[in-house]
């Protein structure tokens, strides 16, 4: 998913294979966009990511590492931790089952898109994935 922050801006679902960016956009929020969009600016597109998606984290920042147990690089879950309003629910978990937010991630730490769902989806589910993100948010 897109964070409820990020709803009012251009998004996308994710590709797998994709590599992408942790971004800052003009919400404030800290999100996932393309690299190819460099120079990244107020029309960057966010992309989304469903729950239950396999994402390769690389860069992980030392503090973070330290603090949950972690490399450089690992491989995560992407989850949702609420779907209460007005409240980031964006995360991963690692795999020694630790969780943190999307937004305690650094601008510009890459992230690799391994698969959009636990197990592998087929294009027609990808396109009906595709559709509805793009009624839920702007783009």
């Amino acid at each position: 998913m897109c964070d409820y922050s990020l709803a009012g801006i251009p998004n996308r679902l994710a590709v797998e294979g994709e590599q992408l960016v942790v971004h800052r956009f003009s919400t404030g929020s800290l999100g996932l966009a393309s690299p190819c969009s460099q120079p990244l600016s107020k029309g960057t597109p966010a992309v989304c990511i469903p729950p239950g998606a396999r994402l390769r984290l690389q860069g992980i920042p030392e503090a973070l590492q330290l603090r949950l147990g972690l490399n450089a690089t690992e491989e995560v879950t992407f989850v949702q931790l609420s779907a209460e309003a007005y409240q980031y629910r964006d995360a991963v978990r690692f795999q020694n089952g630790r969780e943190t937010l999307l937004q305690k991630l650094d601008c510009g730490q890459q992230v690799e898109v391994l698969s959009l769902a636990s197990g592998d989806i087929p294009e027609k589910r990808h396109r009906w994935m595709e559709e509805l993100y793009s009624r839920m948010f702007v783009g």
